[in-house]
């Protein structure tokens, strides 16, 4: 047991630690996404809710004003799963780019697109290996996007404590560290929206540093550009942005946190 790990995350759930803790040790809760697929894949319930939150510019192509197809990016897209409901879900003229900047998670998330998307939605998804959180200084890029869903790298706090190793080695800078990286991808990623767009920023995190931290950030830094658009799904609690699922109180799934913006 990693003390530290214990002590920091008693520190933020109080007496509900213990209970979170055991929900977080066993396994996640998953169930076959097929709709609009050529082969279902298994999924954490938590991860398509966050996947279905992102408002896609239209079911059948561009909407009024937007003269070119449509532009959807998954920003942090490894391991598919969420690209796979984007895709089964956009209109015939739109197009995902789903971004992994890890070579061998991009493979991945290659092998699971080719695995479940048939050919006519494979042709409208392209991978791509660029550093999503970079890429908001080259202005080149900005109000490219006509969507973006970004799940972001978190603690993984059900990764963490399910492996000996990941836990020996947590220290307590770990989330400080992460939600830098989290704020780095996520206004670059509003920089990448077009004016109208739909934003969504999800974690597996628990900690309200790495999930309401960045979101808050986002719409004091871009104040009337910016507006809160939070998702209209049931499962879970709110939180100041957003939306918390976790597994204890949401029979495994989880945990997920969800925050939906809308760019003016």
């Amino acid at each position: 047991m990693n003390e530290a790990f214990e002590e920091y995350y008693r520190n933020i759930w109080g007496s509900r630690w213990e209970s979170l803790r055991q929900s977080l040790l066993s396994p996640t809760a998953q169930i076959p996404y097929g709709e609009g697929l050529a082969k279902p894949y298994l999924m954490d319930q938590a991860s398509i809710l966050a996947a279905l939150s992102l408002r896609l510019p239209s079911v059948h192509g561009p909407s009024p004003g937007w003269p070119n197809d449509s532009i959807i990016l998954d920003a942090c897209a490894a391991p598919g799963g969420k690209s796979l409901v984007l895709a089964s879900r956009m209109g015939d003229r739109a197009n995902l780019l789903c971004n992994e900047l890890s070579s061998e998670r991009r493979r991945r998330l290659v092998n699971v697109l080719d695995e479940h998307l048939d050919s006519e939605k494979r042709r409208n998804v392209t991978v791509s290996g660029f550093d999503a959180g970079k890429i908001g200084g080259k202005k080149s890029e900005w109000n490219r996007f006509d969507a973006i869903l970004l799940d972001a790298p978190c603690s993984s706090e059900r990764h963490v404590i399910q492996s000996p190793a990941s836990l020996a080695e947590w220290k307590a800078a770990r989330p400080r560290s992460l939600a830098i990286r989290q704020w780095a991808l996520l206004s670059a990623a509003f920089l990448l929206l077009k004016p109208g767009g739909s934003l969504v920023y999800a974690t597996c995190a628990i900690t309200p540093e790495e999930n309401d931290g960045p979101a808050g950030r986002l719409l004091v830094k871009y104040a009337g550009k910016v507006e809160l658009d939070k998702p209209d799904f049931t499962e879970g609690e709110n939180t100041q942005y957003g939306r918390l699922i976790l597994p204890d109180t949401s029979g495994g799934m989880g945990p997920m946190y969800v925050a939906r913006f809308r760019k003016l």
